[in-house]
């Protein structure tokens, strides 16, 4: 039984291989659904501690007049592109 580098190595090495526009393409979705998962998997659950600091901060973030309207971030953020 190979281990995970060497069966990654033989997978590179018959990907290199590959000359089809649309097998290369499948695997181009299948490695970002991957990361997007893998992504989703390793974010770490807050306790309750850290939520509800968070909330005290916003509040008084809020409290000081430190916020964005939304219709001002929806605006920024069309400027980004």
């Amino acid at each position: 039984m190979m281990n995970i580098e060497a069966r990654k190595i033989e997978f590179v090495q018959e990907f290199f291989k590959l000359r089809s526009e649309k097998a290369i393409s499948k695997f181009e979705k299948l490695l970002e659904k991957e990361k997007e998962q893998n992504s989703i998997d390793n974010v770490e659950p807050i306790t309750s501690v850290e939520l509800n600091a968070r909330i005290d901060k916003s509040l008084q973030d809020s409290k000081n007049g430190k916020l964005t309207e939304a219709n001002d971030l929806i605006a920024e953020i069309d400027k980004w592109n």
